[in-house]
């Protein structure tokens, strides 16, 4: 393998990233109009280009003897669908739940990933790898500090996610490139999955999630080995990671049920609609089964 990349090798391949879609328009017009409604905090902004790229959230808290669930989306900021479907529930659902629940939303963790349609930030860094003090994230400590601020002791935690074609043919060749390590390529599975936590898996509330989501659009089969992208599965649509080893979003939360969503974007059998919809009604079928 090519020897890692070192800092002149992450400046070019930032100059190498253009912008392909407006933050502005798909998220920030929204979020301005939701917050006409609901309490919104700006928490923040990213360095490289502070007035483009606001940090926000939503803190919509009806009773403190509720319990708090925590969703975040655009993580990565390619995977569109997680930022799109947290504000699909807040524009369409959270009135159902808000006497049921507190809620903290950060529809859009990723900003300059979203618009550039990247897994990484500016600086070549998997901002889902980096949810712990000592990460190499700005999205991620900014994000941490703010909800960390409010003191909640949150029931639950849903991370939007999306698994892409792209995985294979653009983001882990980068990834072989930018550590010089050679990078296995897995099964795009076509379909929903979760990925939930080997310490704290959660098995109904798991179950729960997909068995909402299936009304929507069909759940990843598992490969001939029974794993989905390498890993074994431990139910119909389900995967678990070390969360805390990997220091995935979902982990820094510490709520008693976690998980993050996978949609699959590129299959035929879907579209753009539907995938936002799938994150919604993973969302609906966690509150349903936490009421």
């Amino acid at each position: 393998m090519a020897t890692p990349w070192n800092e002149e090798d992450r400046k070019n391949w930032f100059k190498d990233q253009q912008i392909k879609r407006s933050y502005e328009d798909e998220v920030l017009k929204k979020i301005r109009e939701l917050s006409k409604k609901y309490k919104c905090h700006e928490y923040g902004s990213l360095p490289i280009d502070p007035k483009r790229y606001p940090l926000f959230l939503f803190e919509i808290v009806s009773s403190s003897q509720l319990p708090y669930i925590l969703i975040t989306g655009g993580v990565h900021g390619y995977e569109t669908s997680g930022v799109q479907g947290a504000l699909r529930f807040l524009e369409t659902k959270i009135d159902q739940y808000i006497d049921q629940f507190n809620f903290v939303v950060a529809p859009c963790i990723s900003p300059w990933g979203y618009e550039t349609i990247n897994r990484w930030n500016p600086s070549a860094v998997d901002p889902n790898r980096n949810f712990f003090s000592g990460g190499k994230s700005e999205e991620c400590h900014q994000l941490m500090n703010k909800v960390n601020s409010f003191g909640y002791d949150f029931l639950a935690h849903l991370d939007l996610h999306e698994t892409t074609d792209t995985d294979n043919t653009v983001f882990r060749p980068a990834l072989a490139q930018r550590d010089g390590i050679e990078q296995d390529q897995w099964e795009i599975p076509d379909g929903f999955y979760l990925v939930g936590d080997t310490e704290n898996p959660c098995d109904a509330f798991q179950k729960a999630i997909i068995d909402s989501v299936r009304q929507v659009t069909h759940i990843a089969p598992s490969d001939d080995e029974g794993r989905i992208i390498g890993e074994k599965t431990t139910q119909e649509g389900v995967i678990n990671y070390p969360i805390d080893k990997v220091y995935l979003c979902t982990s820094f939360s510490k709520a008693k049920y976690n998980t993050t969503t996978e949609v699959y974007p590129d299959s035929p059998r879907v579209n753009d609609e539907q995938c936002t919809q799938a994150q919604v009604a993973a969302i609906v079928g966690a509150l349903n089964f936490l009421k």
